[in-house]
């Protein structure tokens, strides 16, 4: 083998590398997310804002798109570049089917591998090669499935978030105007408590599925960045309140919206020193559609 040969091999072997190592910390690692997810959603994220917010419901899906693309891309290069050092000599051809030896042809013969189609029209004949080969069609199988799981957990974890935004829009409906807890003390303790869970689970969602927080809701009421401060305000007069339980409930519910806080000052760079200026910092970045169409910051 000659210089580039080795070039070939060696940068073939990174990306394959990097393509599992963000494959492994995106969807296998329980907090965090691959280098290449995060630049491509933070990415898109950035360019959605730069339309004030005309696109923010698209962003998401969309990054997630071009994260599987990349993925894919990066696979289909790295094994390719494997392959090139090794055309033709290292391939059984079919007959009628032409030598080549170009980077177009190790593309090809990457893509069929690794999407498990298989035509067989060349195949690896160095033993070496034949094993490469299995291991690249092994990797897109998993590489699908993966991605496949990858979509369906999105979806529960944000039905939490807009379960949770839900519940404060119908609980300041239902409050009574200067007094949100005419209810029973232990009726509304039980409330707040419900509410400090769910609250909870919000912010384990977005340590475990870093890419939900770049989902934008296009209706407020399904909004938690909206609302959230609403939160602050209930845990705030229940622990004003003179009863021990409302009062238990209310530092419950104030010690999940500190974490959720620390969650989003740590993971995703919010300002503010206090978990109120965290919040506004939050509901200003996540801006919302009015039905005529503006935005609120």
């Amino acid at each position: 083998m000659d210089f580039w040969d080795v070039l070939w091999t060696v940068l073939g072997a990174g990306l394959i590398l990097l393509m599992l190592v963000d494959v492994f910390y995106t969807l296998l690692y329980p907090l965090g997310s691959g280098p290449v997810c995060r630049t491509i959603m933070r990415g898109c994220w950035q360019l959605t804002r730069l339309s004030r917010g005309g696109a923010s419901s698209i962003a998401a899906p969309v990054a997630m798109a071009a994260v599987i693309f990349a993925w894919a891309a990066m696979a289909v290069l790295g094994w390719a570049l494997l392959y090139l050092p090794h055309l033709p000599e290292g391939f059984i051809y079919g007959d009628g089917i032409p030598r080549q030896a170009d980077f177009l042809e190790a593309v090809y013969l990457s893509m069929v591998t690794l999407s498990t189609v298989g035509f067989g029209e060349v195949v690896a004949g160095h033993p070496l090669l034949r094993l490469v080969s299995a291991s690249e069609a092994v990797t897109g199988f998993g590489l699908l499935t993966a991605t496949v799981s990858w979509i369906l957990q999105m979806y529960p974890a944000l039905n939490r978030r807009r379960a949770l935004a839900h519940q404060l829009n119908l609980f300041r409906e239902a409050a009574s105007p200067g007094d949100h807890f005419s209810m029973g003390p232990s009726h509304a303790a039980g409330l707040l408590e419900a509410l400090a869970g769910s609250v909870a689970a919000v912010s384990i969602d977005l340590l475990a599925f870093h890419e939900t927080y770049y989902f934008h809701e296009v209706e407020p009421r399904g909004s938690l960045p909206a609302i959230v401060t609403y939160a602050e305000e209930l845990a705030s007069e229940a622990q004003d309140s003179g009863h021990p339980d409302l009062q238990f409930a209310g530092r419950m519910l104030e010690a999940a919206l500190d974490d959720l806080a620390k969650v989003l000052r740590g993971r995703f760079g919010h300002a503010g020193t206090t978990s109120s200026e965290v919040f506004e910092h939050y509901s200003t970045h996540h801006r919302h559609r009015r039905s005529g169409g503006a935005t609120t910051d």
